[in-house]
């Protein structure tokens, strides 16, 4: 297992603890990195819904995550990275949303996998097998 930046969806799985896989798999990669590692666009949109639905008490739950977890900052650099990811992407007619580019340009520059979905679940999603082209 190698240390992994989680998309939206993963940890949105992760702290809903209803896929008992996703569960486990949780449980094992804390044993082995202690913390989770994601990007400030994967706060973003977890925030947002959470706030959207009114859930405070997951809301307090999930900033007690962000507190034990590594949250990482878009930067200049992941901004160019995502821009050569979207045009790669736009060339072959594989469009994604801004957020799963950014992302995954944040887990490029970290050297950071972006395929804990994969390791997490059993459903790849087409950023992943650009990732691993790009890699």
């Amino acid at each position: 297992m190698e240390p992994s930046l989680l998309d939206t969806d993963t940890l949105s799985e992760v702290m809903k603890r209803v896929d008992e896989h996703v569960h486990v798999n949780a449980r094992r990669y804390l044993s082995a990195f202690g913390r989770f590692t994601f990007s400030l666009i994967t706060r973003y949109e977890i925030l947002r819904g959470l706030k959207a639905r009114g859930a405070t008490r997951q809301l307090a739950r999930f900033e007690q995550r962000c507190q034990r977890s590594v949250v990482l900052p878009l930067t200049d650099d992941i901004i160019v990275q995502a821009a050569d990811l979207y045009a790669l992407l736009h060339q072959e007619g594989q469009l994604i949303s801004d957020a799963d580019i950014l992302i995954a340009a944040t887990a490029l520059k970290h050297n950071l996998g972006d395929r804990k979905r994969e390791s997490f679940s059993s459903h790849p999603r087409p950023i992943d097998r650009e990732l691993a082209s790009l890699n």
